[in-house]
């Protein structure tokens, strides 16, 4: 079963993916750039640009867990090679951000090679930030002779502001490091069709067909006897200069895909399979490495999956796959995009609540990813503002009337004790944000007194249409796992919605 895992991953995998059972691994981790990367949703009212969550904090310090974590790397069974270079890289680095960020990967990657098959490949994405010393942890866990190549994918034509670029050469690429866990590792090397002024080229012809006059340089006496018998060899026409052979174009397989890809370009902001995820890869990336390094039927892991890209290629390509991610906000948007994309999509998700003892669980552990966790469910997107606190709004749900204009619905959640007070705090915050509506998402049901509160503040009727709703609604997450859902507009839509894909076997069965 296709799996999508929220956690983190190392205790993801170490208790869920067995040893051996993935053929290809895809991760882009965070580059420890020390940026503050934010998910910017739709925002349709014009009027709220400033709506967004963070996604992640693009920066790993020194805490006990990461003091703990390189305790286990020099005592555990890890190889000596990896503890003699953990050990350099604190004596000349120190303790600071960096050996907080290799010291978290260095243990993930163990993992990894640990799940990986003998006939597996590993693509770690980069950037220049940290992929040096990155190499260096790859060539201690999957051995330096099972380094295959440093892919440079140019990203973007364009990098920076003028004044950077006055001071230094444009940044427009990421790295791929690419490993194998062995020498028996699959690969097939995905190629280009050849340019017209190549295939012009082939200017002499036989019975066979078109073909052009290759120097044969080295070959074994086997080749060259095969080579005669089937007509293909050219007798040279002078003394001493070399054999050559017929290369038909019907011979031709394409152009190989060298290390450096500059056909592919990340996703602009006008680009058709943009979602608003600020680190969302193209398709067309994911599937160059799927193909060039798996079959079909084969296990793609994903270990920090964001918004779902590697997993949408191993859906369309008939790849199974592990998707792992830290945050509910990943969890959600990679469970819209597949029911988007692929609407009979079936996958098992673990690591979410299932029944009001794991919410509260949850809200225990993290109340922020709780909140964002009961926003999801009802559809929303959740909210923070740039200054990090959230103003009375846990989340926002947009829709559009039916004279064309947007409206906002106020999403608040409340993991603890509430009281009637907050009701009428939810009604104030809605009136404040000009929002027709607002709904309070509770773990603990609500008192007579607060629905009563709710009842009190009326209806708002929708422009141009005979329609009527409440202004505030209490839901409770039992109400919500029971399947109740909030009486709003139905044609809201504040996650974009994904374009519908076509897996490769469904495109194969449409041409027979």
């Amino acid at each position: 079963m296709n799996t999508l895992y929220y956690g983190d991953n190392l205790d993801i995998l170490r208790k869920y993916v067995a040893d051996e059972s993935v053929d290809l691994i895809y991760l882009d981790p965070p580059f420890n750039s020390k940026r503050a990367y934010n998910v910017i949703f739709q925002d349709k009212t014009g009027r709220d640009s400033a709506a967004q969550i963070q996604a992640f904090e693009d920066t790993w310090t020194w805490t006990p867990e990461t003091q703990s974590a390189f305790e286990e790397i020099m005592s555990g069974n890890y190889p000596a090679q990896l503890k003699n270079m953990m050990k350099a890289f604190r004596e000349f680095m120190g303790i600071n951000n960096l050996m907080a960020y290799l010291t978290m990967m260095a243990i993930r990657l163990v993992e990894l090679h640990r799940v990986l098959k003998n006939t597996g490949s590993i693509y770690l994405h980069c950037d220049p930030t940290a992929s040096h010393y990155l190499k260096i942890l790859m060539d201690q866990i999957f051995e330096i002779r099972n380094f295959r190549n440093e892919i440079i994918w140019k990203r973007t034509p364009f990098a920076g502001s003028s004044k950077i670029r006055a001071q230094q050469f444009p940044r427009v690429h990421d790295s791929l490091l690419f490993y194998s866990k062995s020498q028996e590792s699959k690969f097939y090397c995905p190629t280009f069709e050849y340019k017209e002024a190549y295939l012009r080229r082939f200017r002499d012809s036989d019975e066979r067909g078109k073909y052009q006059k290759v120097l044969l340089k080295t070959y074994s006496r086997a080749t060259l006897k095969r080579l005669r018998s089937e007509n293909r060899i050219v007798e040279p026409k002078t003394r001493g200069a070399g054999l050559r052979y017929k290369l038909y174009i019907e011979d031709l397989k394409g152009r190989q895909v060298e290390d450096t890809w500059i056909d592919i370009n990340m996703i602009n902001s006008m680009a058709i399979e943009r979602l608003g995820y600020p680190t969302q890869k193209p398709v067309a990336l994911l599937e160059r490495i799927v193909q060039a390094s798996s079959n079909e039927g084969d296990v793609v892991l994903d270990p920090f999956c964001g918004c779902g890209t590697a997993i949408v290629a191993a859906e369309k390509l008939n790849r199974k796959w592990i998707g792992i991610d830290i945050t509910h906000l990943a969890i959600a948007l990679i469970k819209k995009r597949m029911s988007d994309h692929f609407p009979d999509a079936q996958f098992e998700i673990i690591g979410e609540p299932k029944s009001v003892y794991d919410a509260e669980r949850l809200f225990e552990q993290s109340p922020f990813q709780f909140e964002a966790w009961a926003v999801s469910l009802i559809g929303g997107q959740p909210y923070k503002s740039k200054g990090g606190a959230d103003k009375g709004v846990d989340g926002l749900i947009f829709f559009e009337d039916a004279k064309s204009n947007f409206h906002k619905i106020i999403i608040s959640v409340k993991g603890g004790a509430y009281h009637p007070k907050d009701v009428r705090e939810l009604k104030t915050v809605i009136d404040r944000d000009k929002a027709p509506m607002g709904i309070l998402i509770a773990l603990q049901p609500p008192t007579q007194g607060m629905l009563s509160e709710a009842a009190a503040m009326g209806k708002w009727k929708i422009p141009g249409v005979d329609l009527e709703f409440p202004v505030l609604q209490i839901i409770t997450v039992q109400e919500l796992f029971e399947g109740k859902r909030p009486d709003i507009p139905k044609w809201h839509e504040t996650l974009k919605k994904a374009d519908r894909e076509r897996r490769e076997r469904e495109k194969t069965l449409r041409l027979l």
